[in-house]
């Protein structure tokens, strides 16, 4: 079953801790494997709630295994970090308990510091730039779009920095993303990147479930020299997805996400202010969106995939 308890800390004595993000936790395990470990924190506009959301560190990480396995079938080639769920054996019962369910075992590979981001519809900071420039990403697309439109000719790669934790990421042009990593892995970061979107977005029409727009990213396998899609994937936490039958351009979606939650925090004056702690009503409402979209996604309620 899901637990009531919500796990905003995280502290494995049991392997050296490498990272604390947002959300995840980075462990060592080996030389060539990592453990991650999702908490229930969330974060709005790069800033981190006081209190947390229950059992979404599961959530996400169920959800991102069940992407993994997906995309792979469809997209041929497609290589990922991901190893297993099972807990390391160097954990110690008590904390593989605590962290069972919201973690999973990933190769250890060297991370481009990019965001990979793709967008499908004009929503959120791209209809602001596109209201005021009329352009995305610097791109112009043609005049009177409605907010929330599909982007015509289909989905547009906008790639950003990825910013040290408690700094923003920064948009930055393709050939700028080419200069940081080198033109061949900027190529097939972006080719994978809108291959894995489209997938996606096909997968989760066939559920009721728009993608509007997500961030990937990769790194590098540096034996074999391909680049691997790593991180977590098509997650609430990491895209815009809406319900498909409730879907009208024009105004602002309902979603399956934490859009819930920013509208709070901006509604409230709180956008990106520290220390805020979230009442419990919209912590529920925004962790009822993300079982929804997970049961849609993997035909499963969490407490079915939790008993395997």
């Amino acid at each position: 079953m899901g637990s009531s308890q919500v796990l905003t800390e995280v502290h494995l004595t049991s392997l050296p801790k490498l990272a604390e993000g947002k959300v995840r936790d980075l462990y060592s395990v080996d030389d060539k494997t990592l453990l991650f470990v999702a908490s229930d924190r969330i974060s709005a506009y790069d800033v981190v709630m006081k209190n947390g959301v229950p059992d979404k560190g599961a959530l996400l990480t169920l959800q991102s295994v069940h992407w993994f396995k997906v995309l792979s079938e469809k997209i041929p080639g497609l290589k990922t970090h991901f190893l297993t769920t099972d807990v390391p054996a160097a954990v110690s019962p008590e904390e593989a308990k605590l962290i069972r369910n919201r973690s999973m075992q990933v190769r250890k590979l060297k991370v481009f510091p990019l965001e990979a981001i793709v967008r499908g519809y004009i929503t959120g900071s791209a209809w602001k730039e596109y209201v005021a420039h009329g352009t995305v990403h610097g791109t112009p697309l043609p005049a009177g779009l409605k907010e929330c439109e599909a982007i015509p000719g289909g989905p547009i790669y906008t790639p950003s920095t990825k910013a040290p934790l408690g700094q923003h990421d920064e948009n930055i042009s393709r050939a700028r993303a080419a200069q940081i990593v080198g033109s061949r892995y900027a190529g097939r970061i972006e080719e994978l990147a809108l291959g894995i979107f489209g997938a996606g977005q096909e997968y989760a029409a066939e559920r009721g479930i728009i993608i509007a727009d997500t961030k990937f990213e990769f790194g590098l396998d540096e034996e074999t020299d391909e680049v691997v899609l790593v991180d977590e994937v098509l997650t609430s936490d990491s895209s815009r997805m809406w319900p498909k039958d409730r879907y009208e351009p024009g105004r602002d979606q309902e979603s399956f996400d934490k859009q819930f939650l920013r509208n709070w925090l901006t509604e409230n004056g709180l956008k990106g202010k520290e220390g805020v702690e979230v009442p419990q009503d919209v912590l529920t409402a925004t962790s009822q969106r993300y079982r929804e979209v997970f049961r849609r996604l993997t035909g499963k309620t969490l407490e079915e995939a939790l008993r395997g």
